[in-house]
Order: C-alpha cells, then structure tokens, then sequence
C-alpha cells in the first residue's frame, strides 16, 4: 500500500517522495490515521478497508468544494484510491496547537462566510457521501422540509428500525416537519458533522475543520451540531451572528437537527441513544 501511495504522491506533487517515517495518530472510530514523511514534508494519510474507498473519494470532493469558497480552512485533498485490501486518502497535513477566543470568533466568521455559499439545485449534493460511516443520502431537492423528512430522518428511522429501535411517536413527528420547518431557508454548502472533534486551530492560530459530512442545507445544522456535544465557546457564536446572524427560531429547531445525529449514533452504537432520541422527539412535539 505505502508503495503506491507514495507514488500517488509523486504524481500529484510533481516531487519524488518516499515515505521513511510512519506513525499512528488519530484517525477517528472509523479510520486508521498515520502521519507519513519524508523527513522534509508530512502528509495525513488515512486508511480503510477496499470497500470504503467510496467514502474517501466523497471526502475529498467535499474538502475540496469547501476549499472553493475561499473561506474557512480545510486540509487540501492530494489523492484517493485503493491499495490491495485497503482504500486510503492522503490530505495535507497540519498541525494543530491550541486555541483562543480570537481563533474561535474567526472561525465563527469564516464559516459564516462559508455558508453564504449557495447552490441553485436545492438541497442535497452531487453525490451521496457518509456520517460516520452511515451512508448520507443527498439527492437533490427542491424543499428543504420534504429533504429532511426522506434523507435525513425519515432514512434514519428506518435504520433504526432495522435495529430494533423503537420509537412510539415517529411518525407524529414526521408529519410536523413542514410546520417545523416553515422558515424561509436558503441552501448553504454545510460541513455536515461539526463537533468539537472536528474543528481546532492550526498552530499559528488558524482556524481550521475537517472530516467533513458536506452539502447544501439550512446553515443551522451546522450550527446546532456545534452545541450538541459540549458546545463551542461563547467567542464562536459571536463571530458568526456578526457576519451571518441566525434566524428568528434557531433555539426551536436545533433539537430537531440535533435528533438526526443522535438518531445515526443510536444506528452506529445502540446503547442509550435510543431512549436520547426519544425524549427529543417529545420535547420537539410538546
């Protein structure tokens, strides 16, 4: 595998490169991570089995679509691929330090900027791509409320399902969404899985994310996602509400984007994310 990547490298960078160091880090639940050198320049490289080489390809069209609007910091794609049993990607490597609450208000000012990029085919993407390792299904759609009840939830529950999840008032809550949702929504290109986990700062201070779940949504699913594990610090919803206020009614549908994370947790994980999801689903129908 290290073979060819390293002359997948060479291609792309023009550069003849031969890894010499290679070290585990952190790839996620999902992936396998290493950090790959030459001793003079570092790469992020992160490995699957065969099968999901699909899963990297989405990855890198989505940092790449993020990376053309010129806005926020995303490590740039070099290439894809399968490699006997296994699929990897090799990004950009940067390294990360810690952060403080001016490198917070200017992530909330980049991605601010970063959801003002819109696209006149609706909400979805060119291709269906994954939340964790869930598929992620974006077919193109004119309404934002029918796309969320048939790509995100509706898709959800039937894995649940599936599962053996059992979820009394599913349908009650389906039937509600058009209500729910009835703001006014432009689409907005998302990260799609923005936690903690997935944003930091390089170590000049630059904001940066990564790990992307990308398409065109409503901006706030980013947003509610930010507070559903922890939360982000206050500096980041000051810097984004000044480039890109939220909407009238944020506070009521944030559970009800939050659900679609908890309800994939309880499809990658079981456990008592079932009985989470639950009583968010009754808190949105009260």
């Amino acid at each position: 595998m290290w073979t060819k990547i390293d002359a997948q490298i060479s291609q792309v960078t023009g550069e003849k490169f031969q890894s010499q160091q290679r070290r585990s880090v952190g790839g996620g639940c999902i992936n396998q991570g290493y950090a790959v050198s030459n001793g003079e320049i570092t790469y992020f490289v992160k490995q699957n089995l065969a099968s999901e080489v699909a899963m990297f390809e989405a990855e890198a069209l989505g940092l790449k679509e993020m990376l053309a609007t010129a806005s926020i910091r995303v490590p740039k794609p070099l290439s894809w691929g399968e490699a006997g049993n296994s699929s990897y990607i090799v990004l950009e490597w940067l390294e990360l330090g810690s952060s403080n609450s001016n490198s917070w208000e200017e992530m909330g000012r980049k991605l601010a900027a970063m959801h003002q990029a819109s696209s006149s085919e609706g909400f979805g993407w060119k291709i269906n791509n994954t939340i964790g390792s869930t598929p992620q299904i974006n077919t193109w759609t004119s309404d934002w409320a029918e796309f969320y009840i048939k790509h995100r939830l509706g898709y959800q529950f039937q894995l649940a399902r599936q599962r053996g999840g059992n979820f009394p008032q599913q349908e009650k809550l389906l039937a509600a969404i058009p209500e729910l949702l009835a703001h006014q929504v432009q689409p907005s290109l998302v990260h799609g899985d923005l936690w903690g986990g997935n944003a930091g700062c390089t170590a000049s201070g630059e904001p940066v994310i990564f790990d992307p779940a990308t398409y065109f949504g409503d901006r706030e699913v980013d947003i509610a996602m930010t507070e559903l594990f922890g939360g982000f610090p206050a500096a980041f919803y000051k810097g984004y509400n000044e480039v890109f206020p939220l909407d009238a009614g944020y506070e009521q549908r944030k559970t009800l984007y939050n659900l679609y994370h908890i309800l994939n947790h309880f499809n990658l994980f079981g456990g008592g994310y079932g009985s989470q999801a639950n009583r968010m689903i009754d808190q949105i129908l009260r």
